[in-house]
């Protein structure tokens, strides 16, 4: 039994009206989860605010209502706790309710615009090498050590978290490595965990539809760093602009990784493969799996914070060289008519940019790069022009496509795009809306030796047309179209 008084430990109260000594079943944000002797907790979010459903809560069963503005009409029986913040008094409640199990862990969160996923799921990968039992809370996935259970948002919210962090101390994990997104700290999702370590890869444009500005995006990034403690650490990419500034602030141990500047993880390239890296690392020379110069970032970010944690250098040197490429990421498969086929989540500007350089830098430029790209709908319209001149510019060809068109219409969506192509490259560039179709068309325009580039939605296995998601999975649609062709 979890008295009430018991899970608001921390939560910064304004006002209390009735008992906080009463038992309790469970808290949620969701009044339509609400059962009998619940605790609601009313959230006010972008689209609907939780205080207009306390009373349907109370209906179905709560007993509590915590809010920041209490009701017209208290009823007689129910506790109401008023506070500054209910997002905040969430995050803290959670926690308290499955017994702060972030304490019992070393949690290592991940921030940036991109490499987020390939750092978290690659720091899991490389510690269960290493033998330990591992938690993952990414964008792709979650485990729970061996066990998987599907992803709904980059970062979860508060009960989410600290359900599977509760579930990890159970099965006896040691380390957890976490996506964190600007979205999950501005709505204070990630508030009362204790972390062992924040990771900083880079900020570029992005999530400018929720963030008002720029300047705003990375600032909430920044808070992230701001409330580490002082037990733990920080580590930053000192190569991007932004880097030192997530650093001015916090208490935690200052740590930098680069490939250009003066750091404490410094990294060279040395050979930049289709089959490869060969990096030296602080002077240690070592081959990878893992291609391009943002993966060199990465597996920089991931030794690093191995080495904070305490495992040795040449043992952790020996696991990077036998890490796996992360599903959607930097993924491809060569056609028997030896066509080379890429599928990568680049869905922001830096990101694209990113992986066409990487493709240029390793290709003779005898073969063409036919890239495909879309943008999603109902997310930030100013990348979108951006995003078609990058792929028009660095590309043999390009075919702008539908991403998740989501709740707008493909053909305007791609409209906006085309508005970034330069003159110079219109007779490169074609406007394909169906995105089956428009891989197709680069699989036929393909020649064998020729790259075929397949931008935007990476791991995801579905396309989302008019809020309904429909199977889609780029890899395998290329696949299948690859072989049919070569039939």
């Amino acid at each position: 039994m979890i008295v009430l008084k018991e899970i608001i430990y921390k939560v910064a109260i304004e006002a209390v009206k009735g008992s906080t000594d009463i038992a309790i079943n469970k808290l949620d944000f969701d009044s339509r989860k609400m059962e009998a002797n619940d605790v609601f907790v009313a959230i006010r979010g972008s689209i609907s605010d939780g205080h207009d459903y306390i009373e349907k809560a109370i209906n179905l069963g709560a007993i509590a209502v915590v809010c920041d503005t209490f009701p017209e009409n208290l009823i007689s029986g129910i506790t109401y706790i008023q506070v500054k913040d209910t997002n905040k008094a969430l995050a803290f409640m959670a926690a308290n309710y499955f017994g702060n199990p972030s304490s019992n862990l070393k949690l290592v969160g991940i921030t940036g615009t991109n490499g987020k996923t390939t750092i978290a799921s690659l720091l899991y990968q490389l510690f269960k090498k290493a033998g330990f039992k591992v938690g993952l809370l990414s964008t792709v996935k979650i485990l729970v050590d061996t066990i998987e259970y599907k992803a709904t948002h980059t970062t979860p919210d508060s009960i989410t978290i600290n359900h599977y962090l509760k579930e990890m101390t159970e099965a006896g994990v040691e380390y957890c490595f976490m996506e964190v997104s600007s979205h999950g700290i501005h709505q204070k999702r990630t508030e009362a965990l204790h972390f062992a370590g924040g990771i900083f890869t880079n900020l570029s444009h992005d999530h400018l539809d929720y963030h008002p500005t720029f300047a705003e995006y990375r600032d909430v990034k920044k808070s992230f760093f701001d409330n580490l403690p002082k037990t733990a650490f920080a580590l930053s990419n000192i190569d991007d602009k932004n880097g030192a500034v997530m650093l001015q602030n916090t208490a935690a141990k200052k740590l930098t990784y680069a490939l250009k500047s003066y750091a404490d993880y410094k990294a060279q390239i040395l050979e930049n493969q289709l089959s490869g890296l060969l990096l030296k690392i602080n002077g240690n020379e070592v081959w990878v799996k893992l291609i391009g110069t943002f993966n060199a970032y990465n597996l920089l970010a991931i030794y690093g914070t191995a080495i904070e944690l305490g495992l040795e250098n040449l043992e952790v040197l020996r696991l990077l060289s036998d890490l796996e490429s992360v599903s959607g990421r930097f993924q491809f498969i060569v056609s028997n008519s030896n066509i080379t086929a890429i599928v990568d989540y680049a869905h922001t500007p830096d990101a694209l940019e990113n992986v066409l350089k990487t493709i240029n830098d390793i290709r003779t430029k005898n073969e063409q790069l036919i890239t495909v790209v879309g943008c999603g709908g109902n997310r930030d319209k100013a990348k979108r022009p951006i995003m078609a001149n990058i792929a028009t510019e660095l590309s043999d060809k390009t075919i702008l496509t539908s991403d998740n068109p989501r709740n707008e219409i493909p053909e305007e969506i791609i409209n906006e795009m085309e508005q970034g192509v330069a003159p110079q490259n219109y007779k490169k560039s074609l406007s394909i809306t169906d995105r089956k179709q428009a891989i197709k068309t680069a699989c036929q325009l393909a020649q064998p030796n020729d790259i075929i580039l397949i931008a935007g939605k990476g791991h995801e296995t579905y396309q989302e047309i008019n809020g309904v998601r429909h199977h889609f999975d780029d890899m395998e649609t290329v696949t299948e179209l690859l072989e049919k062709l070569n039939k």
